[in-house]
């Protein structure tokens, strides 16, 4: 299987199944002297792990994470960081009435197809639980972005029909609710939504929304490598991930030239500045140095104690109605992973566009 790799200059390669003995991530290309412990990533696995709420699956693993290699007294040495996170509460039994079974929303089908072969444990690296990995790759980028100043906050949009409102945001109360909603309101409302899912055994889909700040301006490659491009692969290849927006996005459809362009104007400092952000943050799929804001859409799980019909590997239709530890909801576990693969990018084309002005290279060397 080849596709586990992302990055050029910051490069991941994760490895490792939902119900194999680990689960990991190797980092290339991480310079020397950032400051690094195992405490700094697991603050962000510990955001993702399961088991934390009403609203996550019961599932207990405490995804702690090891540093292999790479970090030497606090701080990254400029070669290879090895991370590691044990799993320890697979119950695999649960799958093996699934293992002839085409499961409805799932990757059973499309492994079968290309492979001819899948691992049926909890979908192997088709499961959510592939992404703590990618977590912990993202922790070591978001510290590398953090010594620049650079800032990525996520959060929960929606859930279902419930929206956040822009009025109610508060930003400090993202951390303190289950469902990481930056709104005391619909995070009672999307609570309450949740809960008669649950009695009815269905799930919910919703949006994550994430933004970037002090971002500098000229990060991204024309024409096939822009900021906007290597952002929305990113999104899209989280397993659960259906859509991605930048900044107006599908409303930029409705919407005339006057009332979207983003009017410029240089303020008191000398600092270019827009008036709006309809674009996002980039223009010509450059970073602008305005906030890059993105969102995604997220699919209801799709294991549901609910009788679905579908096949199996005999060619039989059937009816399934899936047993096990899933969750509800995926969104607010998947709120870190959005801001993880957004670290890992924006990390590559910090350290790519050093080298697209010959001044850049004159102040290394000169």
């Amino acid at each position: 299987m080849s596709g586990s790799i992302l990055g050029d200059l910051f490069k991941i390669s994760t490895w490792g199944e939902s119900h194999g003995k680990a689960l990991g991530v190797v980092i290339d290309g991480c310079p020397a002297g950032v400051n690094l412990t195992e405490l700094d990533i697991q603050a962000d696995l510990d955001r993702r792990k399961p088991g934390q709420s009403p609203f996550t699956t019961p599932r207990k693993e405490k995804d702690q994470v090891e540093i292999l290699s790479g970090v030497f007294k606090g701080k990254t040495t400029g070669t290879p960081i090895s991370l590691i996170i044990y799993n320890k509460n697979q119950r695999s039994k649960d799958y093996s009435a699934l293992k002839e079974v085409y499961r409805p929303g799932h990757s059973d089908y499309t492994y079968d197809a290309k492979y001819g072969f899948r691992d049926y444990r909890g979908s192997g690296r088709a499961s959510g639980r592939e992404t703590a990995a990618r977590v912990a790759g993202g922790a070591v980028a978001r510290k590398l972005l953090a010594s620049l100043g650079i800032g990525i906050t996520a959060y929960t949009y929606s859930i279902g029909p419930v929206t956040i409102e822009k009025t109610n945001f508060d930003k400090d109360f993202i951390q303190k609710n289950f469902l990481y909603m930056p709104d005391r309101q619909a995070a009672q409302q999307a609570e309450e939504y949740l809960t008669g899912l649950i009695k009815g055994n269905n799930s919910s889909g919703g949006k994550i929304e994430c933004v970037v700040d002090n971002l500098p301006a000229g990060l991204g490659d024309p024409v096939f490598d822009k900021c906007d491009a290597l952002l929305a692969k990113a999104m899209l290849s989280i397993g659960a991930v259906k859509a991605f927006a930048i900044g107006s996005g599908f409303s930029a459809a409705e919407m005339t030239g006057h009332q979207h362009n983003d009017f410029y104007n240089y303020n008191e400092q000398g600092k270019v500045i827009k008036q709006s952000n309809n674009a996002g943050g980039t223009l010509g799929g450059i970073s602008d140095g305005s906030q890059i804001k993105i969102q995604v859409a997220v699919k209801p799980t799709p294991s549901i104690e609910k009788t679905q019909p579908t096949i199996n590997r005999q060619g039989e239709n059937i009816d399934l109605n899936i047993k096990g530890r899933h969750d509800p909801i995926i969104v607010p576990r998947a709120v870190v992973v959005v801001e993880a693969m957004t670290a890992l990018t924006l990390t590559d084309l910090l350290l790519k566009n050093m080298t697209a002005k010959l001044e850049n290279i004159q102040k290394i060397y000169c």
